[in-house]
């Protein structure tokens, strides 16, 4: 009975480590990565289309995104998708590609994104004590139907803290991670 609340309960924060980590590489660096045009989508043939299902995307350098379409007559539409994502990137075609180049960041700029990711690991951090005072509800709730001790209902509300520590930890562990990352010039 413990043993498959405490499962849950490490099955849901580790979801919750998978959101925040897809977030997380969304976040603009400076850097280029193909996973900023991951919000992209392109109007193509009547059909709102994600940008990595119609064109692969490649990082040649550190501030440049290069995309080549499969379907050449869609070059268009996907600079019209990127523009309209409205991610801070214009992009230049040469009638096969779409190159992007990445702008470094301004000192300011950097710091408010530092405060959106500080925000985001905030609420992860929330979601991830949501889930231990559920599994605490769930422990408790064994214990008044008679399914477990009260020993056991309190060992098993020690084990979800611990693992809640553990997970915090690996959020403040993305946090420091993405800043220094951020604020690199």
């Amino acid at each position: 009975m413990i043993n498959a609340t405490l499962d849950e309960t490490r099955e849901r924060m580790e979801k919750t480590m998978g959101a925040l980590d897809k977030e997380m590489g969304r976040v603009r660096t400076g850097r280029a990565s193909a996973n900023m045009l991951d919000s992209v989508r392109v109007d193509y043939y009547g059909t709102l289309t994600p940008l990595n299902q119609m064109a692969s995307v490649s990082v040649p350098e550190p501030r440049l995104l290069v995309i080549q379409p499969w379907d050449a007559t869609a070059l268009k539409e996907i600079e019209k998708g990127i523009l309209k994502a409205n991610i801070g990137l214009t992009p230049s075609s040469d009638g096969k590609l779409i190159r992007i180049s990445v702008p470094p960041l301004t000192e300011e700029r950097r710091k408010e994104i530092v405060k959106l990711v500080n925000k985001t690991c905030e609420d992860h951090k929330v979601a991830v004590r949501n889930i231990r005072r559920d599994s605490n509800e769930t422990l408790k709730g064994l214990k008044k139907d008679g399914d477990i001790s009260e020993d056991e209902q309190f060992k098993g509300q020690d084990q979800v803290q611990k693992i809640t520590d553990e997970y915090v930890g690996k959020i403040d562990a993305v946090f420091k991670e993405k800043e220094k990352e951020i604020l690199e010039v």
